[in-house]
C-alpha cells in the first residue's frame, strides 16, 4: 500500500537533472525484445546466404571422413587428439558465420538503443540485487507481469506461426523425403525460411511494441513528487533563505567597506536626509572623481557622521545628490554629465584649502 501511495504522488515529469544523473548512472530503457529480434535476423540472413554452403561442406567432410575411416588413424593418444581437433575446426568453420553475425546483431540491438558507456556504479556489488523482498518485487510487479505476459505472447505466436507454416509445407516435406538428400535439404531450407521469415515478422511487433513500454516504463519510474521538484530546484538554484542571508552578509560587508572609504573622500554631495555621495578627487592621481560611497536614509546619514568626525565638506544639493544615487556606482569615476556640476563644488573646496593655508 504505501509503494502504491508513492507512485500515486509522483505526479511530475522527471527534470532534466534527474534524467541526466539516471542516464550516467547506466539506467536506460532497454527491450530484451529488441536484442531477440536481432538475433532471429542474424539467423535467418544465415540461413539464406550461408547455411547451405556451410553444411554441404560439413557432410562433404564426414561422408568422406565416414567412407574412408582408414584414412585417420587411431592407434594413440595424439591421433586421437589430432583427429578431434579436425573435426571441430570442420564445425566451427561451418557456424563461424552464424557466431559472428549473432555478436554483431547483439551489439547492433543494443547500440540502437543506447549508446554504449562504461558505468562503474552498475558492476558494483549491491545487497539489493541479491534481495529477497526486491526479487519478489521484480517477479511479482507490474514489470514482472508483463514479461510473463510477454513470454506467454510469443509462445502462442510462435505455436502458431509453426502450425500454420508446417500445414502449409506438410506435402511438401513429405515428398522431399523420398528424394535425394540434396534436394531435400533445398525443401528443409526453404521450410525453415519461410518459419524463420514469420517469426521475425512476429517478433517485429512485440519488439516494437517492447521498445515502446520500456521507454514508458521507464519514464513512469523516473516521475517525481511536488517535493522532490521542490528540493531538486532549491539545490540547483540554492535554498531562498541561504542565499537572502548571502545578499545580506554581502552588502554588509560592502557598506562595511564604504563607510572606511568615506574618511578619504573630499566632498560629500547631499540632500538632508535621503542621499549621501562620497567623491574623492586628487588633481595628480585621478582623472575624474571617484564614488568611494553612497548611501541611503540610514546609510546616507552614517556617510554624513563620518563625514563631519573628518571635516569633510558636505554639500546638500536636492537634485544633484538624488540623480547621482541613481546614476553612479561605487569605485568608478561618475559619468561625464555630472562633470560640471562637481567641478564647481570641488573648485569650492580647493579654494576653501588654500584661504586655510594662507591664514595659517
Amino acid at each position: 500500500m504505501a509503494e502504491a501511495a508513492d507512485k500515486d504522488s509522483k505526479t511530475e515529469d522527471a527534470t532534466e537533472k534527474k534524467i541526466r544523473d539516471t542516464i550516467e548512472q547506466g539506467k536506460l530503457p532497454h527491450s530484451r525484445e529488441a536484442a531477440l529480434l536481432a538475433s532471429f535476423i542474424a539467423i535467418l540472413v544465415f540461413t539464406v546466404f550461408y547455411a547451405r554452403d556451410a553444411v554441404v561442406d560439413l557432410g562433404m567432410f564426414l561422408s568422406m571422413f565416414l567412407e574412408k575411416p582408414e584414412a585417420w588413424p587411431m592407434d594413440t593418444e595424439t591421433d586421437v587428439i589430432a583427429l578431434y581437433k579436425t573435426v571441430m575446426m570442420e564445425i566451427g568453420r561451418a557456424v563461424v558465420s552464424l557466431l559472428v553475425l549473432l555478436v554483431v546483431a547483439g551489439i547492433g540491438a543494443s547500440v540502437l538503443q543506447n549508446m554504449p558507456q562504461f558505468v562503474g556504479e552498475r558492476i558494483r556489488p549491491q545487497l539489493s540485487r541479491i534481495s529477497i523482498a526486491k526479487g519478489w518485487t521484480r517477479t511479482f510487479g507490474i514489470q514482472g507481469w508483463v514479461e510473463f505476459l510477454k513470454s506467454l505472447g510469443k509462445l502462442g505466436f510462435a505455436s502458431i506461426v509453426l502450425y500454420f507454416t508446417l500445414s502449409q509445407d506438410y506435402r511438401q516435406l513429405l515428398a522431399g523425403m523420398i528424394t535425394n538428400p540434396v534436394a531435400f535439404g533445398l525443401v528443409i531450407k526453404s521450410i525453415t525460411v519461410d518459419i524463420l521469415v514469420a517469426i521475425v515478422f512476429v517478433m517485429g511487433l512485440i519488439a516494437a511494441a517492447d521498445v515502446v513500454w520500456s521507454r514508458f516504463h521507464w519514464k513512469q519510474d523516473l516521475r517525481m513528487t511536488k517535493q522532490e521538484v521542490k528540493d531538486e530546484f532549491k539545490q540547483s538554484e540554492g535554498d531562498p533563505i541561504i542565499k537572502s542571508r548571502l545578499r545580506s552578509l554581502a552588502r554588509d560587508r560592502a557598506r562595511k567597506r564604504m563607510m572606511t572609504a568615506v574618511p578619504r573622500a573630499t566632498l560629500i554631495i547631499a540632500n538632508p536626509t535621503h542621499f549621501s555621495i562620497a567623491l574623492r578627487y586628487v588633481r595628480d592621481e585621478d582623472s575624474a572623481p571617484v564614488v568611494l560611497a553612497k548611501g541611503q536614509d540610514l546609510v546616507a546619514l552614517k556617510i554624513r557622521e563620518i563625514a563631519k568626525e573628518h571635516n569633510i565638506p558636505i554639500f546638500e544639493d536636492v537634485a544633484l545628490a538624488r540623480s547621482m544615487y541613481k546614476q553612479v556606482s561605487v569605485d568608478s569615476v561618475i559619468p561625464s554629465q555630472f562633470y560640471q556640476a562637481v567641478a564647481e563644488l570641488v573648485r569650492i573646496v580647493y579654494s576653501k584649502k588654500a584661504e586655510r593655508r594662507q591664514i595659517s
